[in-house]
Parts: structure tokens; sequence; C-alpha cells
């Protein structure tokens, strides 16, 4: 999860590395450090907390040198303080990480024998031990990187900065992603392209077990086999001014704020003038889908299970999730007539990419829903489907959860047209209702005020319970989710009518009930849950549309009234109430909005 950049270049690096990490910061804020070559002398400057705490720093402590690599941490091995923060330095070698180092241990003991000690915590002290050891043994520098790496089990992305070599870096990876920027005379490395987007739109990105040579006008690369490889050079299109607040208290308010237009960018990418969905080459068969796995982590799971019952209810294909950190170790049989989805915001979920590459020759095909199209799972896949919901720096996923299920049921439409198991005018009364969309969303977004009101009632509390049926019981979850990440309140989802299989001995006076019950089907059902809730003095916090709030409201302690929205599209407008319940309840209590405590962004390691 941590973030790190590199820079051969031609000005004062300091100050452009500190600017990098700020857009990798989402990445991890335990700590923060940079290291420079200047007068072929290599110095480091580190601080615990966020980047702040190491801009502070480098006013009083300058670093100088046109040659420096930085990492912002996201703690694994060893306590977030500033001992063990990155870039680690032994002798002539710095180094910055993101992964995890498995067999760490048996490395210090093999070290240790060779009578030297160690000062960190960390699994990453060991590889810059080791390099520096090498080098002490006789080796260069890209020897010494190669001896390392043939003795390392895990998952990484390395850069390596070494004492008297002013234009020398190296970078590998294994597991993690990490991409090279190619500049005028300058070269760069990034855990991703939006640490590189204002100083370079030219970018190859490093396959599995990748190792480059950089110096400021050269790029070498060799496989995991040590060979020549010649990887592709993209130009990227990451608009660098978006990776901002636009005036916004915080980025999860903006990216919330922006589900209408990039929805509208969504929609326009796979719905055709003409109507049709349109999906990228190459395309799949859905006649011969026998079976759909998905799988994803966090709010992307949650998505997953929206997605199953438009899969199962319109597209009539039987649908199985599964969590990804569970799903390999379970090792499920894959099935004649099985195709794998995967869902990832960054592409490089590292239990996602796992599963994904436990599939690989099992399913007949192989699926993703990501945001970032040149992702380690997007390249391993038969057909990635991007969301086009732009850079999401929130940790508290939004507008790519909204962004992952319109894919999602375009790929469902999709699938009932083309297994006929939906007439034209159905397929053609869905499309319309995804069409107005983003205005859906700007209504709900409207009720903003309604939110900041119930809010304020549950930021009191020290338990939530969220109840949902149907295709609204995901929505629950992610409800719930969405509070336990930014607000710290304890927030658990139940399926409505599992309320009186136990859950109901949680409730009480101090307990808010968030419903989240659309005049749907079953609704009627929603209401007799929440009648047994009230009649156990439970505090019920109801959202639902005019309708639903004219049959069901006596007796809430708040209600949140949304727009009338037709059933298929229902959880994706759905959604942006969760969002800012969540987001306000976490204003309300002051916690730190967009980089909440323990969590980062892109989860890269196991």
């Amino acid at each position: 999860m941590c973030g790190i950049v590199g820079v051969l270049g031609t000005n004062e690096v300091a100050p452009i590395l500190v600017e990098a990490l700020k857009r990798l910061e989402y990445r991890g804020y335990d700590s923060a450090g940079i290291a420079t070559i200047n007068d072929g002398s290599l110095d480091r400057r580190r601080a615990i907390g966020k980047l702040v705490n190491l801009g502070d720093r480098l006013v009083h402590e300058p670093l100088a040198g046109k040659s420096g690599i930085g990492h912002t941490r996201w703690a694994t091995h060893g306590a977030p303080n500033e001992n063990n923060a990155h870039p680690h330095k032994s002798g002539k070698v710095a180094v910055v990480h993101n992964g995890i180092i498995e067999n760490f241990r048996e490395l210090r003991e093999e070290l240790a024998t060779h009578g030297l000690e160690f000062t960190t915590d960390t699994d990453t002290e060991t590889v810059a031990m080791l390099t520096n050891y090498f080098i002490s043994q006789g080796a260069t520098p890209i020897e010494a990187v190669n001896q390392t790496l043939a003795k390392l089990d895990g998952a990484f992305a390395l850069a390596f900065l070494f004492d008297g070599e002013q234009d020398l870096m190296i970078a590998a990876r294994k597991g993690s992603p990490l991409a090279i920027g190619h500049g005028d005379g300058e070269m760069y490395i990034g855990s991703d392209a939006i640490a590189l987007a204002p100083m370079t739109n030219r970018v190859t990105y490093l396959e599995e077990g990748d190792c480059a040579v950089l110096t400021r006008t050269s790029l070498e690369i060799r496989d995991q086999n040590g060979e020549l490889a010649n990887r592709a050079v993209k130009t990227i299109e990451i608009d660098s001014s978006r990776v901002d607040k636009s005036g916004y208290k915080h980025f999860m308010a903006k990216e919330i704020a922006e589900q209408p237009t990039v929805l509208g960018n969504t929609l326009s990418h796979y719905i055709s003038p003409e109507g049709e969905i349109n999906l990228p080459d190459p395309g799949i068969d859905f006649t011969k889908i026998e079976r759909l796995t998905m799988v994803a982590c966090g709010t992307a799971y949650y998505a997953c299970m929206t997605a199953k019952y438009w899969f199962e209810q319109i597209a009539r294909i039987p649908v199985e999730i599964d969590v990804a950190s569970e799903f390999r170790y379970r090792e499920p049989p894959i099935t004649k007539g099985t195709v794998a989805l995967f869902v990832s915001q960054s592409g490089e979920t590292a239990d996602t990419l796992a599963a994904l590459r436990y599939c690989e020759g099992k399913a007949d095909k192989i699926l993703s829903v990501v945001n970032v199209a040149e992702s380690s799972i997007a390249r391993e896949s038969d057909l990635a489907l991007p969301i086009f919901a732009g850079v999401e720096v929130g940790v508290a996923s939004t507008k790519a959860f909204t962004c992952q299920l319109t894919v999602l049921l375009s790929l469902a439409l999709k699938a009932a047209s083309d297994r006929g198991e939906i007439t034209p005018e159905q397929f053609a009364d869905h499309v319309a209702s995804m069409r107005i969309l983003p205005a859906l969303i700007n209504a709900a977004i409207d009720q903003d005020a309604q939110m900041q009101n119930a809010a304020r009632k549950i930021s009191e509390a020290r338990d939530i319970l969220f109840l949902g049926r149907g295709v609204m019981y995901p929505l629950a979850h992610e409800g719930a989710l969405k509070m336990k990440e930014i607000s710290y309140i304890h927030a658990e989802a139940y399926a409505s009518g599992e309320l009186k299989h136990g859950p109901i001995a949680l409730i009480d006076k101090h307990v808010p009930v968030v419903v989240i019950a659309p005049r749907d089907p079953l609704f009627d059902k929603s209401v007799s849950n929440m009648q047994e809730v009230m009649a156990r003095k439970g505090k019920v916090v109801l959202i639902s549309d005019a309708k639903g709030l004219k049959e069901a409201g006596e007796g809430t302690w708040a209600t949140v009234e949304m727009p009338t929205v037709p059933d298929v599209v229902a959880p994706i407008v759905y959604a942006v109430p969760a969002q800012l319940l969540a987001y306000h309840t976490a204003v309300a209590k002051g916690t730190d909005v967009d980089q909440p405590r323990n969590l980062a962004k892109s989860v890269t390691v196991e």
C-alpha cells in the first residue's frame, strides 16, 4: 500500500519528490521520507505521520541533490515511527519499498552471521543491508541488486539509490505495481502514473519480475529470466489538476459531487446513441456462459453483491461471489463454462490479482472492471472494462463504486439481451433508466441537508445497524462499511428479514437503525421489520422516496427523502445517501475523512 517515487532530474529534486508524494499519500500516511545524492553523497530525511511533517523538516533541514527517491508508508512490519520510516539506508545503499518480504527473518539470520546488526523492525531494511553487503564483497550496484532480488520471497516494488552514483537508479517489481516515466534528459519512477503526471505523460509499466536500470538518458529492462525486455512506452492521459479538492473541504465531498459527471462519462462509453450496449474488443459470447464467478475486496465486493441480483434476475446467469482474500485459499473448482469477473478500483489489489491468477487456465474467460486501464488486473484479463471514474483520492470509495455498478449493470443487460432473457422493449426501458442516472444522482445529492441532520443525530452513537432487503441488502453493507471507515463508529449490516434471527437482541434506545427501503416490491416487508425495531425503542433512520416515507415515516427518528427511481438503477442512486450519511457523521465527529486511521487507498499487500 505504500507509495514510492524516484527522480533522476536536472533540478533540485527534494521539492519534486515531496510534490509527487502528495499524489501518493492516499497509499499510506504513517510516515514519509526522501533520500538524495548530492556531490556523490547519499543523505536522507524522514518524519513520522503525514507528509506535511516531512515538509516541515525539510524547511529546517534542507536536502540538496538532483537524484532522489521518496516514500510514503502504510506500516506492515514495525511500528509507524521515524526509525522504521523509509528510505532505509545501509552503507552505500538507500531503498524504498512497497510490499512484504516474506522471508526477511531468514535473511536477517543470514546477515547476522556476517556480523551485521539491524537498527529497525522492518522487512525492508533487509533489502538495503543485503545489497550493501554484496557491494562490500566487490559487486557492482547492478550485480548487487540482482543478487539481492534472487534471495527475496514475497511481493515488492523497489527503488534503489547508491552513494557515489548520481546518474543511476534501479527499480524492480514482483507483485506490486511500478511505472517508469520518460522525460527530457530525466527519468522517473512511481507506484502509479498519478505521481508522474505533472512531470511526464510517457510511461512504461514494469511487468511481473522485471528489473529496470535507469540513467537520465537510458532505460534497460530485464525480465525475470534476466533477458532484455522491450516494454512499450505509452502515452497516458491524467489531468494532474484533478488531484486537488477544487474548493471542497475534503476529497470525499468532491468525489461524491462528481458522480453525475463521471457517470455520464461511463454511460457515454458503454451506451451508444442508438441505445445499444457496446463492450471493448474482444467481446464475449454470453450465450455460452454457464456460471459467473465474481471476486473482489471491500467496496468492490459489495458492487459484486449488487450485480449478483442483476445477473441472476435479469440475465438468468448463476453467480457465485467471494472475497478475494479467501477465494484462492478455498481452492474452488472452476467448472466448464465459468467466466471469472474481478472488480478493483486500482486494478492492483493484491488479493484480487492473486485470485485472478488462480483462475488463469481454469476459467473460460477472465473479465475485469477497473478504474486504471493499464493496471495489472486489466492487463492480465481477457476483457477489461474501464469505469471512467477518474482519479479517486479519498480512501472511502464513492464515485468508483457507482461507476462500477453502472458498468456491471451494463454488462448484465448486455448478457440478458444476448441470451434472449429480456424482450427488446424491456432492454430499452432499462437503458432509458440508466440514461437518467446523472439526473437522479443530482437529485439524491440535493438531499444533503437532510443527511446532515440525520448524521448529527447518529454521530453520538457507539453502534449502528443498517438494514436492507433484496438489492438494497448489499447497499446496507456498503453503508455500514463507509460508516466504519471514516467515522470509526461500529456499524453492521443485515438483511432485514434476518433481524429476528438474532440481531434484534442488539436493539435498544441507544442503537440507531438505518433502513434503506425505496418503495419497491419488498417495501411492505421492510416496513414490518422497521416496526419490529421501533417496538423495541430502536431509533429508525428511514431512507426512502416520498411514497415510502408517507406510508412508513410515522414514528421514525429521522427520514431522508430520495427521488423516485426505477427499480433497476435504485442501488446506484441509493449509494449516495449511504455515502453522505457516513461523510457528515465523520465531519460531525471531527475524524480525518480522506485519510482515516489504519487505512490506505490501494491495498497492494496481502
